[in-house]
């Protein structure tokens, strides 16, 4: 299962809390990209769009490593495994579609978003935590806004749902469950 979005659109936060719920993997790129980068999780990078540890080769770098890490999840027994990142862009959301594939399991990708007053409030709570992880900032936003490759399901990306995350987390997780059960394919 992917759950994926724009900064602050609450993918982290749901997407730890269904893998938690299920004990099952999970890959988170702010993670990976500091563990690749030889930083700790809540080390600061406020590196520019595009810049640094946030330039496209390093994303798809980043990427990549959680993919590999599925895959070996997968072939140790793993039924269900959980990606959190952007994936901004359909290019990326395809190559995790095509790893699912070549590993014969079910892909999911759960579209998280709020509104634009909660994401202020959620990178204002976030700008005074030591412990965040994410580098996601305001100006972050307003690029994604202009650049973020929204899932179009008329064309292809039909494994892709919708989640306002503005309800509480428990409430969402009902809701997976009903959509889900406990696996990455919907239960219909």
């Amino acid at each position: 299962m992917v759950f994926f979005g724009m900064t602050a659109s609450g993918k982290s936060t749901l997407g730890q809390a269904w893998a938690g719920r299920h004990h099952a993997p999970y890959y988170n790129t702010d993670r990976i990209r500091k563990e690749l980068a030889g930083l700790r999780p809540e080390d600061k990078r406020p590196d520019a769009v595009g810049r640094g540890i946030y330039s496209q080769a390093f994303t798809e770098r980043t990427y990549q490593t959680m993919l590999d890490q599925a895959g070996c999840d997968f072939a140790s027994g793993e039924l269900l495994v959980v990606l959190d990142g952007s994936y901004a862009r359909r290019a990326d959301r395809d190559r995790v579609r095509a790893a699912a594939r070549a590993a014969g399991v079910k892909c999911a990708f759960l579209f998280c978003r709020c509104g634009e007053d909660e994401v202020r409030r959620r990178l204002s709570l976030r700008a005074r935590d030591p412990e965040a992880v994410s580098d996601g900032r305001w100006e972050i936003y307003e690029h994604q806004r202009q650049t973020f490759e929204l899932p179009a399901t008329q064309v292809g990306e039909d494994d892709c749902l919708l989640v306002d995350t503005e309800q509480p987390v428990e409430a969402l997780l009902q809701w997976l469950t009903a959509q889900f059960g406990g696996g990455a394919g919907p239960s219909n």
